[in-house]
């Protein structure tokens, strides 16, 4: 309280960085221009940070461990447990209250960087995410996520 009446969200990581800069999928729009560093190297990285992003100490203390969405199935479990981001998103978690207050915004408006070579998916500004199952090959558009389809915290009926 009081009810937010239009939201507006310029370039934001609504739903999360799936990827450590640099290390973006081969078959990304920038991923040509961005310097050589895929394979064992990018591994390691992606590990690395869900291995830090995902306690219970780096998500009080970093804001962008709060956006940190590894796209790897085997980190979903450890995303749910610990990510502020899985919480707002009622993943793995349900907060009605959550779901309640995004249905009393009257208005959306969410703009996505076109251009963004550093976040991605940059379709996550729109609330598409990475295909759970082929995350680094196909990003989905919004309507075709699990929170907008099982409409997880009122995305679908907003």
């Amino acid at each position: 309280d009081p009810p937010v009446d239009t939201f507006i969200s310029v370039n934001g990581v609504n739903a999360g960085v799936g990827a450590v800069p640099y290390c973006r999928p081969k078959n990304d729009d920038f991923a040509a221009a961005a310097p050589e560093m895929q394979g064992g190297m990018c591994d390691l990285l992606m590990e690395q940070a869900s291995r830090r992003a995902y306690s219970e100490w780096t998500q009080k203390h970093s804001f962008q461990a709060n956006y940190w969405r590894d796209p790897r199935p085997v980190e979903r479990e450890k995303y749910e447990e610990f990510c502020q981001l899985a919480r707002w998103n009622n993943e793995g978690h349900h907060n009605q209250t959550y779901k309640d207050n995004f249905a009393k915004t009257n208005k959306f408006v969410w703009i996505m960087a076109t251009e963004d070579g550093m976040v991605w998916p940059k379709e996550g500004e729109h609330w598409g995410a990475p295909d759970p199952k082929d995350p680094f090959n196909r990003v989905l558009p919004m309507n075709e996520t699990e929170w907008y389809q099982k409409d997880l915290f009122g995305l679908k009926t907003a």
